[in-house]
């Protein structure tokens, strides 16, 4: 296990909201091959904060997200809400947990039923968890939280292929915060959009985060959007979280060699520091994470890997305060 549980990063055992603990997800793709998308990760979630996943495409950022959720079944390790073992949860607690851990998806035309008005989407989970007494107060209800994100009442007998995509999303967004959640893993919600729609999707939910005290686990491979709503910031690779830190420090000071090459990517607006800046240019192809043998799975990729590199799998390291790493170099 990594040094997250008894590192510098504590705080009071009622403030975490969630706590991820040598997790492991995965799918068996026949008798001989497994794919391992989640491998041994770690990490903790307080009571409102935003933990951004950063990684490349196929890393394994959306699977973790739904496994912390309950939505994918767990291989190994222990996913615990507010204390709890989610595995744990049967009846009555299970269905609290389903109602204040939701999921705002990253595909707003694929995760929106085309047949049912905006009015029956967001009333779904109402009727599901009885939190409206008669139709007048759940119509209320309805018309409150699409107020909230940014639509009206008039709009909420349309079907959704009647909306731009930006709007989309924001009635997915309501979809989630009509069962008053606690928790909301964001999977991407920003990928499948314009950019003149991302900034204000990502406004949003900053507004309604520091408005209604929720937590985030943001999911992106955008970081300089990660980095503008994140108070932490993760960073994986082919299933491992390779870095995790403020978001500040992250960007600042990145030490593993991964999260050196992912930020020298990201342009800058000053020409001046962007002519005199050196991008980290990745050599080989990103390894299979079908059946992989110990090592970092970075290390083929690596610059500055060892012959220790690849003969066991590094665990987060706590180098600076608040500040791990996996990486043999530190």
């Amino acid at each position: 296990m990594s040094d997250l549980k008894n590192s510098n990063y504590t705080v009071d055992e009622n403030d975490v909201i969630l706590d991820v603990r040598n997790l492991k997800k995965y799918f068996n793709i026949d008798r001989r091959n497994t794919l391992m998308a989640v491998d041994d990760v770690s990490f903790r979630i307080k009571r409102g904060e935003t933990l951004g996943l950063v990684g490349e495409s196929g890393c394994g950022k959306s699977t973790l997200g739904r496994t912390c959720i309950g939505m994918y079944k767990r291989t190994d390790g222990q996913i615990l809400y507010k204390g709890q073992d989610i595995q744990s949860f049967h009846g009555k607690h299970k269905k609290i947990f389903a109602r204040e851990a939701q999921m705002i998806f990253q595909d707003p035309y694929a995760s929106l039923n085309p047949r049912m008005t905006v009015m029956d989407i967001i009333g779904e989970g109402i009727d599901v968890h009885k939190l409206a007494t008669n139709a007048k107060e759940k119509n209320e209800l309805i018309y409150y939280i699409l107020n909230l994100v940014g639509l009206n009442k008039e709009q909420a007998n349309r079907f959704v292929h009647e909306f731009s995509g930006g709007q989309r999303q924001r009635i997915g967004i309501a979809r989630a915060l009509v069962l008053q959640p606690e928790f909301i893993i964001c999977d991407e919600p920003i990928s499948a959009l314009d950019v003149s729609i991302q900034a204000q999707i990502v406004n949003l939910l900053v507004k309604l985060q520091r408005e209604l005290h929720l937590t985030y686990l943001f999911i992106a491979h955008d970081l300089s959007m990660v980095k503008y709503i994140s108070d932490r910031v993760a960073v994986m690779y082919l299933g491992n979280i390779v870095e995790i830190t403020s978001s500040d420090e992250l960007y600042n000071k990145p030490l593993h060699p991964y999260t050196q090459a992912l930020l020298s990517a990201i342009p800058i607006p000053d020409p001046k520091v962007e002519k005199n800046r050196k991008r980290i240019i990745l050599e080989g192809d990103v390894p299979s994470p079908i059946n992989t043998n110990g090592g970092c799975k970075f290390s083929s990729r690596c610059k500055f890997a060892t012959k220790k590199c690849t003969e066991g799998n590094q665990k987060l390291r706590e180098v600076s305060p608040n500040h791990f790493v996996a990486c043999n170099l530190y």
